[in-house]
C-alpha cells in the first residue's frame, strides 16, 4: 500500500499564521473605515472680526471657516456672554442688536467660509425688561461667541472704534 505524504507541520503552521495575519490586517482596515465614518471632528475658525462705525453704533462683520471634517451650523451668537441671536423661537435676547439679520443658522460644510453681519447699538444693552447687562461704548471691547449645533463655542474679542 503506497504511503501518502502531506505537508509538514512547519509548513502548515506558517500557512495558518500567514492567513491569520492577512485576516487581522483586513479587519484593521475595515474598522478604521468604520471609525472614520462616526468620528467627524467639528472645528470652526474665526478668520476675522471687524467693527465698523455707523450712525449710533457699529456693524460687526465676522468671517468664519469650517476647518473640521464634518458639516456644522452656527445656531446662536452671544455678546459678552448674553444671547444676541438664536434660531430658537421665543428666546430672550439683547435689545441692542438689530438691523442686519445674520441669517441663522449658518451651515458650513468642511472647507466652507461665511460672513456673519449684524449691528450693535451704542449705549446700554438690555436683556428683557430693561435689565441692563452691559454698555457698548467707543474704545470698549465686546466678546462675540459663536455657538454651533455640535454644542461647541468659538469666542473672539473685538474692540469698538
Amino acid at each position: 500500500m503506497p504511503r501518502r505524504k502531506g505537508i509538514s507541520p512547519v509548513i502548515a503552521t506558517v500557512i495558518i499564521v500567514a492567513v491569520t495575519i492577512a485576516v487581522a490586517i483586513a479587519v484593521a482596515f475595515w474598522m478604521t473605515g468604520i471609525v472614520g465614518l462616526f468620528t467627524g471632528a467639528e472645528k470652526l475658525e474665526i478668520v476675522s472680526i471687524n467693527a465698523a462705525p455707523t450712525a449710533g453704533g457699529w456693524t460687526i462683520t465676522i468671517t468664519v471657516r469650517n476647518t473640521g471634517t464634518t458639516t456644522t451650523s452656527i445656531d446662536s451668537i452671544y455678546i459678552n456672554g448674553y444671547l444676541a441671536f438664536t434660531t430658537a423661537a421665543g428666546a430672550n435676547v439683547l435689545d441692542c442688536v438689530n438691523g442686519l439679520n445674520p441669517g441663522l443658522p449658518v451651515r458650513l460644510a468642511p472647507g466652507d467660509q461665511a460672513n456673519i453681519v449684524f449691528n450693535i447699538n451704542q449705549g446700554a444693552c438690555n436683556l428683557g425688561a430693561n435689565n441692563r447687562v452691559f454698555s457698548a461704548t467707543p474704545g470698549g471691547s465686546i466678546e462675540v461667541k459663536l455657538h454651533s449645533t455640535g454644542g461647541k463655542e468659538y469666542p473672539k474679542l473685538v474692540v469698538l472704534p
